[in-house]
């Protein structure tokens, strides 16, 4: 039976074996480097099947979910398949799925005063500062 080959002439992982988890998020393209993925697994900020792991040589197969932060937002992915080497961008892709809700519906949230410029007074605000600036006004009145 021929095995199929991918990018390069890499055959795939085979079916059933485990991997790495430090290796397999620096595979996905998850962190830029291997020795920050393994910086981050091993401070425990990685969750797999919604178990704290601390080492990096966690072995991951295919079906298991991992959760982690990745600079401010939490990612919740699962493992689709194993690779052999870290390819480009879209076979990256291919490994995993995305298990987040859209970012569509964050970005109809209103804003909060919170979220207001930081106009510490030194000149004229912005157009779009002021405009945020009535927008804040607006919402603390309602």
């Amino acid at each position: 039976m021929a095995e199929t080959q991918g990018k390069g002439g890499q055959p795939p992982a085979p079916t059933g074996s485990k991997m790495r988890v430090d290796k397999w998020l620096w595979h996905a393209r998850f962190f830029k480097t291997r020795s920050l993925a393994t910086k981050i697994v091993g401070a425990g900020h990685l969750r797999v099947n919604g178990d704290k792991i601390s080492k990096s040589s966690y072995g991951i197969g295919e079906g298991d979910v991992l959760t982690f932060a990745q600079g401010k937002q939490v990612r919740v992915i699962r493992v689709v398949a194993l690779s052999t080497r870290r390819g480009p961008a879209d076979e990256a892709q291919r490994l995993y799925e995305d298990l987040d809700p859209p970012k569509e519906a964050a970005d109809n949230v209103p804003q909060t005063p919170s979220a207001a410029p930081k106009f510490d007074g030194k000149g004229r605000p912005s157009k779009k500062d002021r405009r945020i600036l009535d927008q804040t006004r607006r919402s603390m009145l309602d």
